[in-house]
């Protein structure tokens, strides 16, 4: 019927193939998680694989039985309905994450030694040391007086060096996990967008967001702040290191905008207008304006216009105005463009964050930045992935599945 509106975050409306979502969708899906664990013990040049059955082997069988779980379950028809949800799925994709770590552990326990561990630091390795938070040189002195210290205090335990070695590298692991959190928030933030019914809600939060981190910013990166972090034994870096520190998080939270943003707005035209819309009803919008092809959207530029003047329009059958009216007349246009202005400012917002750090402490945030990828140059292949799967993460969320 003319005018008839499909919630946006609805049923699912067609069945899917399962075993073309198992090998070709999923599939890619636990490639690139598997990816980024390898790329994690990478960056600190351990190897989780064992030697004798290398790489290639042990990757293809988690990966056959990361898919043959899922089979199990759909060929039960008890257990099939399990295969219709989005957290079944996103679930096992972690079980599959966590094998990697579950065998260099035991291959540990089993050899009671140091996984592949190279000769010598690099800068990354030191992350996980107490020489690259205190400052500390990698000299041949440095080293030396750590082992020293290491053997003593070993003594008095049980557990053998490798052992602490590695359980300090996976608290490290795990804490990075939590790492790319910053990119997950601003994904599933760029996902509400195709929830919010006007313009007046898009600016209520992009005036929130940017507020937030132009005054938080300043506050948290201070002498004050860092010196009270520092009584209640949160943080025990010194004023420089700790700066540098909160330079990072703000490279990273606009590196997480732009990416989250880029791929939003790519999103919302391919789901919307492609073939495989129906599986998304997330992005369906206004079902009375699918007829509207995507060039006669660009062409609309009062929407641009309406925006800049932050002057909220009534409802309008003609598709010009901007609706108030409970969203039944929201459309893929608002979104788009009040995307595209939202994201200009978070730009300007994050200029001026940078520009008030410089001249208030000298902290330049993007050399800083650069400086790490310099540095770190296995930080970026692994970032690449990390960025790729957290995108992957918000597309199985709001994916509506029904086999056939």
């Amino acid at each position: 019927m003319l005018g008839h509106k499909t919630p946006g975050h609805g049923e699912a409306r067609v069945e899917i193939n399962f075993w073309f979502y198992l090998f070709v969708y999923y599939g890619f899906y636990n490639i690139t998680a598997l990816m980024w664990i390898t790329k994690v013990f990478n960056i600190y040049s351990m190897n989780w694989w064992p030697e004798s059955l290398g790489f290639p082997f042990t990757v293809s069988v988690i990966a056959a039985i990361s898919v043959l779980a899922p089979i199990s379950i759909y060929l039960i028809p008890e257990t099939r309905w399990l295969t219709n949800l989005n957290t079944s799925w996103i679930c096992w994709t972690f079980f599959t994450m966590a094998m990697p770590l579950l065998i260099a552990f035991a291959i540990l326990l089993n050899h009671e030694r140091h996984l592949g561990l190279r000769n010598s630091l690099s800068e990354t390795q030191r992350i996980f040391t107490s020489s690259w938070w205190t400052g500390d040189s990698d000299t041949l002195a440095a080293r030396d007086r750590q082992r020293r210290q290491r053997r003593l205090a070993l003594r008095k335990r049980w557990l053998p060096a490798s052992f602490v070695r590695f359980v300090w590298f996976c608290m490290a692991l795990f804490i990075g996990m939590g790492a790319y959190f910053m990119v997950t928030y601003q994904t599933y933030v760029r996902a509400l967008y195709a929830r919010l019914r006007s313009p007046k809600q898009f600016i209520y939060l992009q005036a929130i967001s940017s507020s937030f981190l132009i005054l938080l910013a300043p506050l948290t990166i201070s002498k004050p702040f860092h010196y009270l972090l520092t009584l209640v034994s949160i943080n025990n870096q010194t004023l420089p290191s700790y700066q540098k520190f909160c330079a990072r998080n703000i490279f990273i939270r606009g590196l997480a905008e732009n990416v989250s943003m880029m791929a939003f707005l790519g999103s919302v035209v391919v789901l919307h207008y492609g073939g495989n819309k129906d599986v998304y009803p997330y992005f369906a919008f206004d079902q009375a304006r699918n007829g509207t092809s995507p060039s006669d959207l660009f062409r609309q530029s009062d929407y641009l216009l309406k925006l800049s003047f932050l002057k909220p329009y009534g409802n309008d059958d003609t598709g010009g105005g901007f609706p108030l009216d409970g969203g039944e007349s929201y459309d893929f246009g608002l979104t788009f463009y009040a995307s595209i202005v939202t994201w200009a400012c978070e730009i300007f917002a994050g200029w001026i964050v940078r520009r008030i750090l410089w001249f208030g402490w000298k902290v330049d945030v993007t050399g800083e930045g650069k400086n790490d990828l310099g540095m770190w140059p296995e930080l970026l292949p692994t970032g690449v992935v990390v960025m790729v799967h957290v995108l992957q993460n918000m597309l199985f969320s709001i994916v509506r599945l029904r086999f056939h």
